[in-house]
């Protein structure tokens, strides 16, 4: 009798509480930097004369701290 209050019990609290996952936006950064072409020399923009560059977002990890 007890196993199927508990069973009962445990059923109900599973459908009372229900679990969803969470939408996580992790932290970015954009990180950029000049093009280059097969020689290694910078890409220059026509009308600027200055390099061109590529940007990219970077998601940032967390470091973890070891303390001893």
């Amino acid at each position: 009798m007890n196993y199927i209050l508990s069973v009962f019990a445990l059923f109900a609290l599973i459908l009372t509480n229900p679990v969803y996952a969470e939408d996580v936006k992790h932290e970015t950064q954009k990180v950029c930097k000049d093009k280059t072409d097969k020689a290694g020399k910078p890409v220059l923009d026509k009308k600027t004369g200055k390099p061109t560059q590529e940007c990219k977002e970077v998601k940032m990890h967390k470091k973890l701290e070891v303390t001893k």
